[in-house]
């Protein structure tokens, strides 16, 4: 265990994220001491120390923390002998401040110097960011910030609940009888979105979850028709399903998708390995992954995205250099690369990687820069990137895609440029405000993004949707 005590309580997040960061299997319990002479002590699973005096009587602002962040992350390279990709970035969205700068009319090598010195990120992952920062800022030039949204519609069911999942999803077996209760509250709620949201321009739908083609053929069928009946296409570049496991897709739902003009699915294996496919919990075969791709392929789907997951419990480089090659052998037209997060929510723990931190970091390098030079080969190239708490080595997950191909609402959903409203259980609504409110988190803090979440419980959603509603219509469009 790994014990860090701080002298004001505005660090300890900072200071327990990068040290998470260098021990991702450790435990790490944090507390305040505010008459603690060092301004952050550290002490070690194996005694060292690390200590970090304080000079000032002021509590620590953020270009402080910034500073505080550098200190212990340097100390931390000297101790361990290794350092981290992305420095001391713990926010999930570094291409942001690579978009910041690209706004501001920065040059690539005033940015490169500033993003490694000032974050210690390395030169390949800054280039990264600026590198997709660039694709993004094309993308999202066609998009109408102020009179356009974008439309996230939640299911959360599954076949199996995979081990190392935090959504607010559950299996289909246990939520069998209330299915059907959910897609009417469901389309209660999209009437409602529809109608409020009639004078505004609707740029990409995602229905997401969960696994959307847990729903029968008909509940596809209900669902997408209100969705037709009450949104207009006038304005949509993108619609995109979820089609997720291939245990869960039969020809007649592809069909289904299809007709109703869904322009983008996902087919997500994240491994060709059986014996992981087994072990994560995914109740289904390495075969079945192909045969479902084919069969959408046949169908006429000419934008599937497929999902992989570096760093899964037992597997090795190896395994995931096979793994990419049976990938291009189907040639989906985009690939998103995750590095595994484990969540508290999840099943899996930290302990479950069974690996050091050093070992476990050189692991997913390999399997991260493989994945990017497959995706190279297939001709995709990176137009997405976030990071996660408490992903394993510190890394990220980047997706891939045909110039023509890449998937605009993933844009939007990091870089946080225009409104998305979300329907579902556990849906997270985001509203880009046209003036800043108190933000909730103290007196001087202003924010332009409102979050409205609906209650994560499946249950519970469907017997209080009116009261989502209502939550909804007192920020929707203000």
């Amino acid at each position: 265990m790994i014990q860090v005590i701080c002298k004001r309580d505005t660090y300890t997040y900072n200071a327990y994220h990068v040290i998470k960061a260098f021990y991702p299997s450790e435990e790490i319990r944090c507390r305040v001491e505010e008459k603690a002479s060092n301004y952050v002590m550290v002490q070690l699973a194996d005694g060292q120390k690390v200590e970090i005096f304080d000079d000032t009587d002021s509590a620590a602002g953020e270009m402080e923390k910034k500073e505080l962040d550098r200190i212990l992350y340097q100390k931390l390279v000297k101790i361990t002998g290794r350092t981290l990709a992305w420095g001391i970035l713990t926010g999930v969205r570094p291409t942001k401040l690579a978009m910041q700068k690209l706004e501001a009319g920065w040059d690539y090598e005033t940015y490169l110097s500033w993003f490694q010195n000032e974050m210690k990120v390395s030169k390949e992952k800054a280039a990264l960011a600026w590198e997709i920062a660039g694709r993004e800022k094309q993308l999202l030039d066609r998009l109408d910030y102020e009179n356009g949204y974008s439309l996230y519609v939640g299911i959360p069911f599954c076949p199996s609940v995979c081990t190392y999942c935090s959504f607010s999803s559950g299996a289909l077996s246990d939520w069998k009888d209330r299915v059907e209760e959910y897609v009417d509250a469901l389309c209660k709620e999209l009437t409602f979105i529809a109608e409020r949201s009639k004078d505004k321009k609707l740029n990409t739908i995602y229905i997401g979850g969960g696994t959307p083609t847990t729903l029968s053929a008909e509940q596809l069928e209900r669902l997408l028709a209100c969705i037709d009946q009450s949104f207009s296409r006038e304005f949509l570049l993108e619609y995109t399903v979820e089609a997720g496991r291939p245990d869960s897709v039969t020809k007649e739902k592809l069909e289904v998708l299809k007709r109703h003009g869904i322009t983008r699915i996902s087919i997500n294996p994240q491994s060709m390995q059986q014996k992981t496919l087994d072990a994560i919990g995914r109740k289904h075969t390495v075969e079945e992954i192909y045969e479902t791709f084919h069969l959408a392929r046949e169908i006429g789907f000419d934008n599937i995205n497929m999902d992989l997951i570096a760093g899964l419990p037992g597997e090795t480089s190896e395994e995931m250099e096979d793994t990419l090659r049976q990938i291009e052998s189907l040639a989906p037209d985009s690939l998103t690369v995750h590095s595994l997060a484990i969540k508290r929510a999840a099943k899996m723990e930290q302990k479950d990687l069974g690996e050091d931190g050093g070992k476990l970091a050189k692991c997913l390098g390999q399997m991260i820069h493989a994945a990017s030079e497959s995706a190279a080969r297939m001709g995709l190239f990176p137009y997405y990137l976030y990071r996660q708490k408490n992903i394993a080595g510190n890394f990220e997950n980047v997706g891939y895609a045909k110039v023509d191909k890449a998937g605009i609402y993933n844009i939007l959903i990091m870089e946080e440029k225009q409104s998305i409203v979300a329907a579902g259980a556990g849906a997270s609504m985001k509203i880009v405000l046209k003036e800043p409110v108190p933000s909730g988190r103290g007196n001087q803090k202003l924010t332009r993004l409102m979050r409205i979440e609906n209650v994560k419980a499946i249950d519970a959603y469907i017997d209080r949707i009116d009261e989502m509603i209502e939550r909804k219509g007192e920020w929707l469009w203000r």
